[in-house]
């Protein structure tokens, strides 16, 4: 098998992987956009084709596009991506507010279908931003993705409980293993899970814990899928930007998969995760479109 990019994988999952599985969170890096001033991750580039070559090891057909903190509330380098995946992909985007109905509408018809807050690396909002923004976007039926410190969601808790859009927590909620049913926010997630009112990714465990295999982590996975399996998402987080800037090892994305399968614990639960809930979210629907250059 010819080296991947951007991962530690080498052989595809020993977990099977369902028809129509979906990586719920990818970033796309292209030195032809600047980075915003302020942006502290940097990675080199990684492209639609260098992913497809690993998403095709994994066994995965849809993805997940997110504009990630480097460009701040830039979208083009999404909005190719989304170009060149067709209906195999939707996107996550980045706003401020400013932007026009006729924008927020061209974002939507392009696969956009939620906007992410990151308050932890972010360089293009703040808290306050937050419920505005939810109100912006609640007529298009997009939902609000987070990534912030523990703290800070346990701070925020009663505000998220009260916005009007669906909300979607990234990276396992920034929790960590020694966290797990000790952190309020812990318990903020779990209780907007089981009320109908949010979803998780299961992305970064590597993260939030000390290696994508860190027995540590099951727990807290677990913790989710037992309060709302029809909730969970699965992301590999690749091109793995952190990793890139040497915060710890790359990842191997096929032994992502096979922890996820673990910790779903049956095939119809690995199923849904991976199918059936970004499926709802999303609004996949047909079956993925070929790329005209794979034909």
């Amino acid at each position: 098998m010819a080296i991947l990019a951007h991962t530690a994988a080498t052989a595809a999952p020993c977990a099977t992987i369902p028809p129509l599985a979906c990586d719920c969170h990818i970033h796309v890096y292209d030195s032809r956009f600047p980075a915003a001033p302020s942006a502290r991750l940097l990675p080199p580039d990684a492209s639609i084709s260098d992913y497809q070559a690993l998403q095709q090891c994994l066994g995965m057909q849809r993805a997940v596009l997110v504009t990630p903190s480097t460009y701040g509330n830039d979208n083009r380098p999404l909005q190719e991506g989304l170009a060149r995946m067709g209906r195999a992909a939707r996107g996550v985007a980045v706003i401020d507010g400013t932007e026009s109905d006729a924008q927020l509408l061209a974002l939507h018809e392009a696969g956009v279908r939620g906007i992410r807050l990151n308050l932890s690396l972010g360089v293009a909002n703040t808290p306050n931003d937050l419920e505005p923004l939810a109100h912006r976007i609640k007529d298009l039926g997009w939902h609000v993705q987070l990534l912030m410190a523990p703290d800070l969601l346990a701070q925020m808790a009663d505000g998220l409980c009260r916005l009007p859009v669906q909300l979607v927590f990234d990276h396992m909620g920034r929790i960590r293993p020694d966290q797990t049913f000790r952190h309020p926010a812990h318990a903020t997630i779990l209780a907007l899970l089981r009320e109908g009112r949010a979803w998780i990714k299961l992305s970064g465990g590597y993260i939030v814990g000390d290696s994508v295999d860190d027995p540590a982590l099951e727990p807290l996975a677990r913790s989710y899928v037992d309060a709302a399996a029809d909730r969970i998402l699965w992301g590999s987080d690749w091109p793995h930007a952190t990793a890139s800037a040497g915060l710890h090892a790359m990842p191997d994305d096929s032994l992502q998969l096979d922890m996820l399968s673990r910790w779903a614990g049956d095939a119809s639960t690995f199923r849904h995760i991976l199918v059936t809930n970004p499926a709802l979210l999303y609004g996949f629907t047909a079956a993925p479109a070929i790329p005209e250059e794979d034909t």
